[in-house]
């Protein structure tokens, strides 16, 4: 396994994730215990710095495990054994602007991590109360492809924070 630099990784990393689209989401509940759920973030490198977004609901038992512990982390893997990792800090962008600036980031997002936000029961706009971004800042990244288990080529990229 190589140590990589964050402008290595993260371009690995969103390429996985943005092919893959939908990824398993681990949080630690107020009672100390493992939670796991499947959701759509989307990933914005822009050189410098990663930053990832969740559309998911300020209500949900989701926002009460963040609450306790607000790391979380985030593993795509596809049936060609590639696996992309990102253990990350949240915070909920509470702002009115960063919430409208949210929904337009999946709204107008590229396929097929974009989408309407509004097809979800409750989120009829981004003033809605049951809508809210969830912004992910990675402190560690794990790109591993497939072809490591298959064949035993191929590079593994890490990087944290």
């Amino acid at each position: 396994m190589t140590a990589s630099t964050l402008e290595q990784t993260a371009p690995a990393f969103v390429a996985v994730a943005h092919r893959i689209v939908w990824a398993t989401v681990a949080t630690v509940d107020p009672t100390g215990q493992p939670r796991t759920r499947i959701l759509h973030p989307i990933w914005e490198w822009n050189g410098d710095t990663l930053t990832g977004w969740i559309a998911t609901g300020p209500g949900t038992p989701k926002a009460a495990d963040l609450a306790h512990e607000p790391r979380l982390s985030i593993t795509y893997w596809d049936p060609s054994q590639d696996v992309a990792t990102a253990d990350c800090d949240s915070v909920w962008e509470s702002d009115p602007d960063l919430r409208r600036a949210g929904w337009e980031r999946f709204a107008s997002g590229p396929a097929p991590v974009g989408y309407d936000p509004s097809i979800i029961p409750g989120w009829e706009s981004p003033d809605s109360e049951a809508f809210g971004i969830l912004r992910l800042d990675p402190q560690r990244l794990r790109v591993f492809p497939g072809s490591m288990l298959l064949t035993g080529e191929g590079i593994v990229l890490t990087w944290s924070a």
